[in-house]
Order: C-alpha cells, then sequence, then structure tokens
C-alpha cells in the first residue's frame, strides 16, 4: 500500500483522523484516543522516520502503512512515487 497523504498536521503531536483510519494506526502502533477535542487521532510527535523534520500544524505529512513511518512532504512524495 502506498503512503497515505494527510493535507495538514492538527499540532505538533497528533492530527484527529476518521474512523476508517483506525486500523491503519492502530497497526502502526500511532493511535491516541480519548481526547475531548476528537475521538481518534494520529500520534507523529517523532516527527519524520528520514530525516527526523518536525511535523509542523498546517503542513503535509504522509503515514506509510507497511512500516508504520511518518514522513515528511518530500520523502513521503518521494516513497509515494517508487
Amino acid at each position: 500500500m502506498r503512503p497515505i497523504r494527510f493535507e495538514e498536521a492538527d499540532s505538533l503531536v497528533r492530527t484527529q483522523i476518521g474512523e476508517g483510519l483506525t486500523r491503519i494506526a492502530v497497526s502502526a502502533g500511532r493511535l491516541e484516543t480519548g481526547r475531548a477535542e476528537g475521538r481518534y487521532f494520529l500520534r507523529h510527535d517523532d516527527g519524520c522516520a528520514v530525516c527526523s523534520a518536525t511535523i509542523a500544524p498546517g503542513t503535509p505529512f504522509y503515514l506509510d502503512p507497511n512500516t508504520g513511518e511518518i514522513l515528511c512532504e518530500e520523502h513521503g512524495r518521494s516513497r509515494r512515487s517508487e
């Protein structure tokens, strides 16, 4: 499966996701629940797995469902085109 692109991060730590992505987030070890702001969140506080770039609020990022890695825009786009 190709990396999944998220249009923009909600915060430095997590981004709210819909129920359809929870299974992928669980298998990646990145699902967070039980917050007042919403039901399901994808945790990305460790930044890009390739270059360690911070995933800043308002910036796009990727989740590689095969590896569970979070990727910045540059590395996610590159991996998606492979």
